[in-house]
C-alpha cells in the first residue's frame, strides 16, 4: 500500500561517506571548491532536502573540518572497501538501540558537489512504495560519447523501473545494425543510492559475485543475490570529481558563483 509523502520524509537520513585515501585523488573530500571543502559543499546541498545529514569519515582532518562547520560527523573504520560499507556502519551507530525498521538511508556520494535537491527528493519519493527496498538514480542520454565511456555505467530497466542489468559497456546494444552509432536513448547510472535500513545492513554482508567482479560495479552483487534495485529517472546528470582535473573544470565553471 502506498504511503503518504509526509509520513516518509521524517524517516530519511542522509549519510555522506568521505574517505581520505582515494587512489586517484588523495584528500579529495578536502579539495576546495570556490574556497569551500568539497565534503561541505555536498553536505550543504543535501541539507536543502534533508533535515538529518551525517558525514562519515575515516580521517581526523575531515572529521575536524566537518565538526567545525557544524555538521553531524562520525569517525568510521579505515578498513571499509566501499562507501556502502561506511554508510552501513554509520547508520548502525546512528540508530543503535532504536527501532530502525522504518528508517531510510540515502548514500550521498562525497564527490558529487552539484547534487540537486530535486534528485534527492526523487529518491525519497520512491519509498512511498513500500515494496521498494533499494533505489538509485538514472539519467537519459543520447550522445554517443557518454554511451561509450566505461566510466559512465549504463543500466537497462524493466517496465516497473527495476534494474535488469548495469554495465560499463554501451547497453542496450542495437542488434538490428551492429556497430552503428545509434541515437536511441540510453540510461546512465548516477551513483547515489537509498536503502531501507535493514536491507542496507544485509547487502554489506553479501559475498562478492562474478558479475560484480567482471564489471567492477558493486550493485551487481546485490542483484545477483536477489535484491531488486528501483531506478528513478532524474534530470541531474551527475558531476563526480574523480581526478584533480575534474576539480579544475568545476572551479572554472563556478567562477563568480
Amino acid at each position: 500500500m502506498p504511503l503518504k509523502e509526509e509520513s516518509i520524509k521524517p524517516n530519511i537520513t542522509g549519510i555522506i561517506p568521505a574517505r581520505y585515501a582515494s587512489s586517484r585523488f588523495p584528500g579529495k573530500p578536502l579539495a576546495l571548491i570556490n574556497g569551500v571543502p568539497m565534503v561541505l559543499r555536498v553536505w550543504e546541498k543535501a541539507l536543502e532536502s534533508l533535515k538529518d545529514v551525517y558525514i562519515a569519515t575515516d580521517h581526523e582532518e575531515i572529521f575536524e573540518v566537518a565538526k567545525k562547520a557544524g555538521a553531524k560527523v562520525l569517525m568510521t573504520s579505515s578498513q571499509h572497501v566501499s562507501g556502502t560499507e561506511r554508510v552501513a556502519e554509520a547508520a548502525s551507530r546512528i540508530f543503535a538501540g532504536k527501532n530502525a525498521v522504518n528508517e531510510i538511508i540515502i548514500n550521498i556520494q562525497g564527490d558529487e558537489p552539484l547534487i540537486s535537491s530535486g534528485a534527492i527528493n526523487g529518491l525519497c519519493k520512491a519509498f512511498l512504495n513500500e515494496e521498494v527496498k533499494i533505489a538509485t538514480l538514472i539519467h537519459k542520454v543520447i550522445d554517443q560519447e557518454s554511451k561509450d565511456n566505461p566510466n559512465r555505467p549504463k543500466v537497462v530497466i524493466d517496465r516497473e523501473n527495476k534494474a535488469m542489468y548495469f554495465s560499463r559497456a554501451p547497453i542496450p546494444w542495437t542488434a538490428t545494425s551492429p556497430g552503428s552509432k545509434t541515437i536511441n536513448p540510453v540510461y546512465l547510472h548516477v551513483g547515489i543510492y537509498a536503502y531501507r535500513f535493514m536491507y542496507l545492513q544485509e547487502i554489506v554482508t553479501l559475498p562478492a559475485t562474478p558479475l560484480e567482479q567482471v564489471e567492477s560495479l558493486e550493485q551487481l552483487r546485490w542483484m545477483e543475490h536477489g535484491y531488486p534495485i528501483h531506478c528513478v529517472e532524474t534530470d541531474y546528470t551527475g558531476f563526480g570529481i574523480d581526478v584533480p582535473e575534474d576539480l579544475v573544470i568545476l572551479n572554472s565553471s563556478l567562477q563568480g558563483v
